[in-house]
């Protein structure tokens, strides 16, 4: 793997945090435009075909989540995507704390990924949950949450490993927000080659005539019309 992805936290801390917070504040999603660069997406596509680095393969028809298929990496992870898991960590440790005070939760979490990582397994969540995601013509990702236990990270990212019109066609990433005695917003995030987008995992805080109140999300891949389109998932609890 590229020195350029193995040395991501630099260009992590230099991202506008503060605009990244806002954007997930009010939409509960945010773009990272060109997190890596084509060639680090191609390398990180080619470990799909490596069996060794993966625990799992889940073919999503089997299981009613779709069309298409995913691979979870096991552990020890691939060193690119370990350091971005450990770099995005702490700032995103930030907010989730303070959506956690907005919403009176209790839980709060710790500073760095491996302390956080030591709570998941002390429960019983002890499995690598970074995964490749593969879609070819007519497949698509329903809506879910990925929740695997009582340990939850609330925020989570994809990058799109894949270039839109040329790779493939459709396929595009949806985020949908449950709003109380609301019709459901949807929004669809457009992506490029090496683009990420950080999105909350289950549900966010959004004020209301009597507060916070919590809004629930789930997150989808549209059809892929022609083409083949990858992504890298960065899940920061483990299953």
């Amino acid at each position: 793997m590229s020195a350029g992805l193995d040395s991501q936290a630099g260009l992590l801390a230099a991202l506008d945090w503060d605009a990244l917070s806002s954007a997930l504040d009010e939409h509960g999603a945010a773009l990272l435009p060109r997190l890596v660069t084509a060639q680090e997406c191609a390398q990180l596509r080619a470990y799909y075909a490596e069996d060794a680095c993966f625990r799992s393969t889940i073919v999503m028809a089997r299981h009613g989540f779709g069309r298409g298929e995913y691979r979870y990496f096991d552990y020890p992870l691939p060193a690119s995507v370990d350091v971005l898991r450990h770099a995005l960590y702490p700032e995103l440790a930030r907010i989730a704390n303070r959506w956690q005070a907005q919403l009176g939760g209790s839980t709060r979490y710790p500073a760095a990924l491996d302390a956080f990582l030591a709570r998941c397994h002390a429960s019983g969540q002890q499995r690598a949950t970074p995964l490749l995601l593969r879609y070819r013509a007519g497949d698509y990702n329903c809506l879910h949450r990925d929740l695997y236990g009582e340990c939850v990270f609330p925020l989570q990212l994809t990058i799109l490993l894949s270039a839109p019109g040329a790779d493939f066609t459709g396929g595009e990433f949806v985020v949908t927000e449950q709003r109380p005695r609301q019709q459901s917003r949807v929004e669809v995030i457009p992506l490029r080659q090496g683009d990420a987008v950080l999105f909350a995992v289950n549900e966010r805080p959004v004020p209301g005539a009597r507060g916070m109140r919590r809004v629930g999300l789930r997150h989808g891949v549209s059809r892929v019309r022609a083409g083949e389109r990858y992504a890298l998932g960065i899940i920061f609890h483990d299953a």
